[in-house]
């Protein structure tokens, strides 16, 4: 058996025989098709399926991006919340939030007000779109009186550098003769503000690395387009940085949503606290990962492409450095499986396993819903179950026939996080 499969079998690699596991499901949303809670949800019910007598704790998570929300909502304990704003080209929405139990805290996602899957693929437009619609959801944040605020900047419209963010917040600036930043009229409250951007990128806001020779593409420039953008913003630049004092367009991260991250950075010493964060270390947080970690016997993550970007911060890179800090096994599921992305797992000792079943396109898969990511998980536990009972001491769990009756207290859900095994009682 290779080496580096054969802690998938038993007891020698670490996996206890003779008794039920606790299994921590923590993936990340398959972009286009199912959201993290879907994803922990049919991974989960197709585990119970083979092995139902384990323990299932399933802990949906995000990168910072859309889904941000809600993967943080499922862990427990935040309640939504909505703010009138407007979407990357002015036209009125309602954005949602979330805000703590305790009324202290919230998370927002530019997404939600920013994204650019608010606009149909004809309305692209990354020279116009601003993200205005962000800045009166963190003022609507701020009005309710919540002091920290964690910031998710995936997934944006925009490549305005934050100046409709900041707009929003009070800043005031003229074009001509030359462009100058006012910063008399920002909201004086940003003084007890604490600002967490969660960003799963490290790019400079300008040049070839930069927001609009990267991302631009993607929200609908050309090449002209990217040249006179990343003109705009070395100006825009220039400018706030003469305002601040500050000189951020190199930070790790200034690039991410269009330069969002820019912006706010500039205005660091206005708030109480800022940090730029990875997005999924704020997510698995805020979601209580590291005490769910604690006592599971295997991870499982995931997300829709294990590829070459996964060694960049994605969500199942930073689960399996997580759980092999914590010296627990972990597998990764993705839709689709790459050379690149399963060395990077390799590295931190997580092993990379793929949903599909046989050749089809992106369309396919991402139509085929749940199903083929709960038979994943089927597979997945039989695997395990084999090991356990090859070695001469598997717990009954490894050896019972697919559809025995689930025992419900094995799986730990929070909120509306759905028992995955319900309608596999209803049918026993």
């Amino acid at each position: 058996m290779p080496a580096e499969r054969s802690w998938l079998y038993g007891r020698a690699v670490g996996l206890p025989a003779g008794r039920p596991l606790t299994v921590l499901v923590a993936p990340d949303s398959f972009k286009g098709s199912l959201t993290s809670v879907e994803v922990a949800r049919a991974l989960a019910a197709g585990w119970a399926r083979a092995r139902p007598d384990d323990r299932m704790v399933l802990a949906p998570l995000a990168d910072g991006g859309e889904g941000t929300l809600v993967a943080v909502e499922a862990a427990g304990g935040w309640t939504w919340q909505d703010a009138a704003a407007h979407d990357p080209l002015g036209r009125p929405l309602t954005a949602r939030w979330l805000r703590s139990a305790d009324g202290t805290r919230a998370v927002v996602e530019l997404a939600a007000a920013s994204g650019l899957s608010r606009l149909a693929q004809s309305e692209r437009d990354p020279a116009g779109a601003s993200t205005y619609g962000t800045g009166e959801v963190l003022r609507a944040v701020v009005d309710a009186g919540v002091r920290q605020i964690d910031l998710g900047v995936g997934g944006s419209a925009t490549t305005d550098g934050g100046l409709g963010i900041l707009a929003a917040l009070g800043l005031a600036m003229a074009v001509e003769p030359a462009v100058v930043v006012h910063l008399g009229e920002l909201d004086p409250r940003l003084a007890v503000i604490s600002l967490r951007i969660a960003c799963d990128v490290t790019n400079p806001l300008l040049g070839p690395s930069g927001a609009a020779a990267v991302y631009g593409p993607q929200k609908g420039a050309s090449s002209a387009d990217v040249r006179e953008l990343d003109a705009a913003l070395g100006r825009w630049a220039d400018a706030l940085e003469a305002a601040t004092g500050r000189r951020e367009r190199d930070t790790a991260g200034a690039g991410a949503a269009g330069g969002a991250t820019f912006g706010l950075a500039c205005l660091r010493d206005r708030f109480a606290g800022f940090a730029i964060v990875p997005g999924v270390e704020l997510v698995m947080d805020a979601a209580g990962f590291a005490d769910k970690l604690a006592g599971a016997d295997l991870v499982i993550t995931g997300e829709g492409r294990i590829d070459g970007q996964t060694a960049f911060g994605k969500t199942a890179l930073g689960v399996a450095r997580r759980a092999q800090a914590g010296g627990v096994r972990c597998i990764a599921v993705g839709g689709g499986v790459e050379p690149d992305g399963i060395a990077a797992l390799t590295a931190v000792g997580a092993i990379a396993v793929p949903v599909s079943e046989r050749p089809q396109s992106v369309e396919e898969a991402m139509a085929a819903g749940s199903a083929p990511v709960e038979r994943c998980g089927e597979r997945l536990a039989c695997l395990v179950g084999i090991g356990q009972g090859l070695d001469g001491e598997g717990s009954s769990a490894s050896r019972v026939r697919p559809g025995r009756r689930a025992a419900r207290d094995r799986v730990v859900i929070h909120d509306d996080v759905d028992d995955p095994r319900s309608e596999l009682e209803e049918q026993a």
